[in-house]
């Protein structure tokens, strides 16, 4: 491996203009095809096998033309105080605005709410109107949304209060931002401290980009959604930076040990370059394995992101070592700059210990009471994970300026807190045979069942043997009673069908979102015992050790629980909530369990090859295992440590989106890097390698023969030396 690389970042270097030029290339061919591919419909959100999946497919197969798919509004109308929607004025500005709306070209049906049954609160201070369209949401036009806002408009120049929600209103995803630029200037701070150069600070940004522009072009040319696009876009950015940042590092000790330019780039491809391939590796298995999960929205941002990930190291791997053609001298610190080839930082180097020989120091000489804080901070840390609840949360955590978080909290308040979450129930009556008289009895039943307050009449499709109700809970959509209930229910559907022959289920929201969360709790520990086992073998492989990756594993989990109980504190119990923004708490998505499993666990590796591929290293050229340690942290420690700083950066821009499940994903990963770099990789690694001692490195000798010499690092290219692999090399001016 370490040789290959070698060669290939040689190669690189030397021909620095033919490889520039076909990244260019590259890069303008894959936004030439993403600028002339057609815009990608939004993904579909299905869960194949789940019963609530079952009925959306039975409705489209029953109810031809239904498009259960189409976008739909809501436009919920509140009289002033003390007055009452059915007022003669209110009633007639309301009937205008609906009919209004209803004239829309896109628009399949307006629901007059003095026509529909249930649709005016008990009160008489709320109605509200539906409006359903004939395409998704990303196809709506600007007349389209524009209709809705002058229905607002019109209604508060009668005096009524009009809150919109649904669907239509919910924005198409966009590519960069604020965000994403923020995160790129924390990484430009970041990557100037820890070089001292703007042309080492320069060149990860500049291949980080490059990469990303490569990879999302390629996945919008494809065909896929923006919204596939989002972990590939903030994976790519933090991955990116991360693995040229450690290439350019390990170049710069290659030339303060006096190495020419040409000989430096080589060497940093095939020993650096060799942790960021398996890094690199274990990133995309923990992203591919998304798709044992079984939900295809969440695979295909799993294999997206992955592509972006492969790209990101194709890019440290040959356009990094062309551009360090071009930028030789300017990338070295300020002193090695002042010298050709940077002898005096060779000398720099054998001056005061740095922070990591330190810390690395002071770890081993109290290894076990380094080891035993550590675990304990993170177990406490880790305590509200034990009240983790699942759930979608929909509009009742969106922040209470937007219109949908006042259109939800206007219908809880006049019609009850259930109606925000109403169960769709169909009744399957092909095979009964009398297909009238199920539907009436499954309406009896569910009416009868507590925690029902309205159910709806029968809706037949035009063959007759299929029916749709619409059961509405006394709770809301997010609560555990409303989960219960939904259970009920469906226990309750094989008594209707061994009694009629009908089959009954239950779909809706909140019955989806009951199945995500059991479908991903059932994924949960194939996928782990597939991605960890996976890595376990690829690290393995890198170190030839067993201890070192089964330390790695359990590591991660310590982290990824912090994770959690962060998550829960913040999102759950309300700790910190004003200060992050979090404007309701509530249960945690249900797909962030896994997810944040699976890309945790990629970066957690990147940080353990990383490190410890430098402690190999070390150990493997002779040094004691504790001298092994300090070395390894002498050399990766300041790199690591800021890799982890602008990881961080980029998933903490997150936390300010007002999108509660984006504002959850920038918190967990955010406090998951941080676990993972500084406690558990910075601090617990070289505690256990140090009580380890030369154990740590332990292979039995029958395995040693069946797994392969990959020479990550780099051992071979210093036998019989590695000048002899390459052509004569070109002089290595003094500037650039």
């Amino acid at each position: 491996m370490a040789t290959f690389l070698y060669r290939l970042g040689r190669f690189s270097f030397r021909r620095r203009r033919l490889v520039a030029l076909l990244w260019v290339v590259v890069l303008a061919a894959c936004a030439f095809a993403a600028a002339k591919a057609p815009t990608a419909p939004e993904d579909g959100f299905s869960m194949p096998g789940t019963e609530s999946q079952k009925a959306f497919d039975l409705l489209d197969q029953r109810f031809p033309g239904s498009s259960s798919d189409g976008a739909d509004a809501r436009i919920v109308f509140v009289a002033p105080e003390g007055q009452k929607v059915t007022a003669s004025a209110n009633k007639a500005a309301i009937e205008k605005i609906v009919a209004d709306v209803a004239g829309g070209d896109q628009v399949k049906g307006a629901l007059d709410p003095f026509k529909m049954a249930g649709a005016v609160s008990k009160d008489g201070t709320t109605a509200y109107s539906t409006i359903s369209y004939d395409v998704q949401s990303v196809d709506l036009t600007d007349a389209t949304t524009e209709a809705l806002q002058d229905a607002t408009k019109h209604g508060r120049d009668a005096g009524l209060t009009v809150e919109l929600g649904g669907s239509a209103l919910v924005p198409e995803a966009e590519l960069g931002g604020t965000t994403e630029l923020v995160g790129v200037a924390a990484a430009a701070v970041v990557l100037l401290i820890t070089f001292g150069s703007l042309a080492a600070a320069g060149l990860p940004l500049l291949t980080a980009i490059v990469g990303i522009g490569v990879g999302v072009a390629s996945i919008v040319a494809v065909g896929m959604s923006t919204t596939t696009t989002t972990l590939a876009l903030m994976l790519g950015l933090a991955v990116g930076i991360d693995y040229a940042l450690f290439i350019v590092s390990r170049y710069r000790t290659e030339r303060a040990e006096g190495h020419d330019a040409e000989e430096a780039v080589a060497r940093a491809v095939g020993t650096a370059g060799s942790a960021v391939v398996f890094a690199g590796l274990t990133v995309v298995i923990a992203l591919a394995g998304l798709s044992v999960v079984g939900i295809p929205v969440l695979t295909k941002m799993g294999l997206a992101a992955a592509s972006t990930v492969v790209i990101a190291v194709l890019v440290a791997m040959t356009l990094l070592p062309a551009l360090l053609g071009f930028f030789r001298q300017a990338v070295l610190p300020r002193t090695a700059r002042r010298a050709r080839g940077g002898q005096r930082a060779k000398t720099a180097t054998n001056g005061k210990p740095n922070m990591g020989t330190r810390w690395a120091r002071f770890v081993i000489r109290r290894p076990l009471a380094v080891l035993v804080l550590s675990v304990l901070g993170l177990g406490l840390i880790s305590v509200p994970a034990l009240d983790l609840q699942l759930g979608m949360p929909g509009d009742e955590s969106q922040p209470t300026s937007t219109t949908q978080r006042r259109a939800y909290d206007a219908l809880a308040d006049g019609f009850g807190p259930g109606f925000n979450g109403p169960l769709t129930v169909v009744v399957d009556a092909k095979a009964s045979k009398d297909p009238k008289a199920a539907a009436a009895r499954a309406a009896k039943e569910l009416s009868t069942t507590e925690g029902v307050v309205a159910v709806t009449p029968a809706a037949f499709n035009g063959a007759g043997n299929t029916a749709v109700l619409t059961a509405v809970p006394s709770t809301g959509p997010s609560s555990e009673a409303t989960t219960e209930l939904v259970r009920t229910i469906r226990d309750e559907a094989h008594g209707l069908e061994s009694r009629t022959g009908a089959k009954m289920l239950v779909t809706g929201a909140t019955a989806v979102n009951i199945d995500v969360s059991q479908k991903v709790t059932d994924a949960l520990l194939p996928y782990l015992a597939l991605v960890v086992g996976l890595a376990f073998l690829l690290l393995m492989v890198v170190f030839r050790s067993l201890l070192v990756p089964l330390k790695a594993a359990l590591g991660f989990l310590l982290s990824v629980a912090a994770a959690f109980g962060t998550i829960v504190a913040v999102f759950q119990w309300g700790w910190l909530a004003d200060a992050l923004g979090v404007e309701q708490t509530g249960p945690v998505m249900s797909m962030m369990p896994i997810f944040l499993i699976g890309v945790v666990f990629g970066l957690a590796m990147d940080y353990e090859v990383f490190l410890v591929t430098r402690m190999r290293e070390a150990y493997v050229h002779g040094e004691r295992p504790g001298e092994a340690v300090v070395t390894g942290f002498r050399h990766s420690a300041r790199v690591v440590g800021a890799a982890a700083v602008i990881m961080i950066a980029v998933f903490a821009g997150f936390i300010g989106m007002s999108e509660s499940m984006i504002k959850m994903m920038g918190v967990g990963l955010a406090s998951a890097v941080f676990f993972d770099a500084f406690v558990v990789r910075m601090t617990i690694v070289p505690a256990v390698l140090a009580l380890l001692g030369d154990r740590a490195w332990w292979l039995p000798k029958w395995l040693a023969k069946v797994v392969p010499q990959v020479d990550v690092e780099g051992e071979k290219l210093n036998h019989p030396g590695p000048a002899a692999l390459r052509p004569e090399a070109e002089p290595d001016p003094v500037r650039v």
